[in-house]
Parts: structure tokens; sequence; C-alpha cells
């Protein structure tokens, strides 16, 4: 198979994308692009609407479309165009993912592809809790975790089948250890270790 050059590592928070994501960018010398990263050093960037990336999140929320391309766009513009991408955390919506594949086809990519980790929410607030235990984030509270995890069943979850019809998909079950996770996504993508 050949190495896309765009991976969207998707799934719900918990399911170890971060991970797996850094693991495959090592692997294949592929850009990393960690959303969540991103918004946490852009905490205190001004949107146009007053708020900061930082007040929206701490409150268990995700940014509008609107404001998440804000904060993006400067950054996209920074991108390599001679490595691939691994995007981690986005799209979240219906309006990132058009906004993200018509700045990718600008760019004349064509070799898309999804990989989803799927994880039960029990799964996902256990992991989640105890992350929060060990790297004392504060965004991590129980509350914040249904909020964001019940955002990624009723916002994320619908564009499946649009990442479906611009990528190949493939479903990955993220239940098991981090490292037979990875094993299945190398088995999928064809990487030799």
């Amino acid at each position: 198979m050949q190495t896309p050059e765009i991976i969207f590592i998707m799934g719900p928070q918990g399911c170890g994308k971060g991970t797996q994501a850094r693991i495959l960018a090592e692997k294949l010398n592929m850009y990393y692009w960690e959303m969540g990263g991103i918004l946490r050093a852009s905490k205190e960037f001004k949107l146009s609407d007053g708020l900061t990336p930082g007040e929206i999140m701490d409150a268990g929320n995700y940014l509008s479309d609107k404001q998440l391309i804000e904060v993006i766009e400067p950054r996209l513009k920074t991108l390599p165009s001679a490595q691939g991408i691994i995007f981690d955390g986005i799209p979240r919506r219906m309006g990132q993912a058009e906004y993200l594949f018509n700045y990718l086809a600008g760019r004349e990519y064509k070799n898309l592809m999804t990989l989803y980790i799927d994880l039960p929410r029990e799964e996902s607030i256990k992991r989640l809790l105890l992350r929060a235990e060990i790297e004392h984030r504060a965004d991590d509270t129980r509350e914040s975790i249904e909020s964001r995890l019940k955002e990624h069943e009723t916002a994320t979850l619908p564009i499946l089948d649009y990442m479906k019809t611009k990528t190949q998909f493939v479903e990955i079950d993220g239940t098991p250890s981090i490292e037979e996770v990875t094993e299945e996504i190398f088995r999928v993508l064809d990487i030799h270790e």
C-alpha cells in the first residue's frame, strides 16, 4: 500500500489518538498536527468575538467552527509542503471538515486516509479520569469529560460518513493495549517494523 499523504486520526477522547498519531508520525516521518496542543498553546489568543480558546475549553466546550478556523488558518500556511501530515483532533465538525478538505484540495493532496479509533464511552471516561490524576489536567474533570464525549457523539460521529466519501476509511478497535493498537495500525498501513 502506498503511504497516504494525509492521515486523519479520529475517535472519542481517551481512545489513544495522540499516542498513536505520535508513533505513526515518527515512524513515517510525517508532520504531526496536534489540535489539542495547538489550542492549549493558543489559550490566550484573542478571537474576533473577544473570547479566548482557553475560556471556551475550560468550560468543557469545543470552539465553534468559525473560532477554530481563526486559530488554525495562520498555522496551516506554515505546513511543510514536501512532507505528509497526520491530523490529530481535527475535524470534529462538518464545517471544519469542509474547510480542511477545501484547503487540502488547494494544495493538491490526493491520497487521504482516516483512522477511526473506536472506544466504548465508559472506557473513555475511565481512561480520561486516570489521565487527569496522572497529568493534573484542569480540562479533565468528570463533567468536562462527559460534555466532550457528548459533543463527540452529536457533532463528530455524524461526519464519519463524509470522511468515508473523502478518504480511505479504516476503523480500529481502541480497547487493546497501546502496542496492540499500534500493531493493528501498522498492519493496515502495511508498515513493517
